[in-house]
């Protein structure tokens, strides 16, 4: 767990760094971010978080022929999908979804708390640390909840019907 937290930071870092290099004189890469209620997240990553999407966290797996169990199930009738295995998926699903939007609210609350310390001045570094740390512990539960929805997708599948 502590890799996968790491190893969203690095990306997390690098991925701002390398917004911030590529931005021109006179230009400000956050134009328009100051009317954010939250300044890190946009209002359709907020909603995202609210509703458990995966926002690319199964890439790992979906790219290495893993499949998710949401595109197993609009699938279904391709791969021949039996009923125990809809009925599995269903509850692989329903419990992903459960756990990605409990996480996704605790990710927005966090991101809420560390928005309004530096809005109110209160902002210092014992609160920023641990707030920090907190957001990527949960990003990367998050994460965790909707690869191991995978593995448990691959699990129920045949074969044949993950070739497919």
């Amino acid at each position: 767990m502590r890799t996968v937290i790491f190893a969203m930071g690095m990306a997390v870092s690098a991925s701002s760094f390398a917004q911030h290099e590529h931005q021109t004189a006179g230009q400000s890469g956050y134009a328009g971010m100051q009317a954010r209620d939250i300044k890190a997240l946009s209002a359709e990553q907020i909603a995202d978080l609210r509703e458990g999407k995966g926002m690319g966290a199964s890439l790992p797996a979906e790219l290495n022929c893993v499949p998710g169990p949401l595109h197993v199930l609009q699938l279904k009738d391709r791969l021949a999908v039996t009923p125990e295995q809809q009925l599995q998926l269903e509850r692989i699903t329903e419990d992903m979804k459960a756990d990605a939007q409990r996480l996704g609210e605790e990710v927005v609350a966090a991101e809420t708390e560390l928005d309004r310390a530096f809005k109110s001045g209160k902002a210092d570094e014992p609160l920023i640390i641990s707030t920090s740390a907190r957001i990527a512990r949960l990003q990367g539960q998050l994460r965790a909840v909707h690869l191991v929805a995978h593995l448990k997708t691959r699990q129920v599948l045949s074969d044949q019907q993950v070739t497919h």
